[in-house]
């Protein structure tokens, strides 16, 4: 069957816009949430700057717990949560509800990961001459992983345009939605190669700009 291109290009052109939604809304407000998340992990684990057990362990579990399960399995789980909060459980907000939860804690892995490379050596000098703890995280301790920062914050993006091709199974819509909906199920292979290419394009733009940028910042 010939696809109909005319009919189909504002479907096009309107998921493209859904996708980009989805996740620059996603890495903004989950990117900020998992970096506050993650630093706290780094600084009350044991001798961090605000060592804290308890703290340390709560925070550790929810991360633990949250981070592996599968998002089509997490959209579900956090039916009534997403109700409470967004006031439904379809469309764009709702998955876009989930998608923050989910990018969060996986951020914050990531941002924890990269804080341990940090030279301790450095955060101790610091700390000799009577630097606080918030200053030495602001000053110190976020710019002197700066550079792995930004190719982790790189991959999770990637991440995130993934999760977001799932979004359409609650109704949200998207380039993934697009691709199943007016490609696979109306056997219109070259749809669904269309919308494949838009992503991959997207990826390696991001991934691209975030090798360049992280090169720059680690170049300094």
């Amino acid at each position: 069957m010939e696809t109909n291109w005319e009919k189909l290009r504002p479907t096009l052109f309107e998921a493209i816009g859904t996708t980009i939604y989805l996740v620059g809304v996603t890495f903004v407000v989950a990117g900020l949430v998992g970096l506050v998340l993650g630093t706290a992990l780094y600084t009350t684990r044991k001798g961090g700057l605000l060592a804290n057990g308890p703290v340390y362990f709560v925070l550790n579990v929810i991360v633990n717990v949250v981070r592996p399960i599968p998002f089509i399995i997490l959209l579900a789980a956090l039916g009534p949560v997403t109700l409470e909060v967004v006031g439904t459980t379809i469309g764009s907000e709702a998955a876009l509800f989930v998608m923050i939860v989910a990018a969060s804690f996986g951020i914050a892995r990531i941002v924890e990961q990269n804080l341990v490379t940090v030279d301790p050596g450095v955060i101790e000098s610091a700390r000799a001459v009577g630097a606080g703890p918030l200053r030495i995280i602001l000053t110190l301790l976020i710019p002197e992983a700066l550079g792995p920062l930004i190719l982790g914050y790189t991959f999770v993006v990637i991440s995130i345009v993934d999760i977001s091709a799932m979004a359409g199974t609650v109704g949200g819509g998207g380039l993934g939605d697009f691709a199943i909906v007016y490609g696979y199920q109306q056997f219109q292979w070259q749809v669904t190669l269309v919308a494949v290419l838009i992503i991959v394009a997207g990826v390696q733009g991001v991934q691209f700009f975030g090798n360049w940028l992280a090169r720059k910042v680690l170049r300094r």
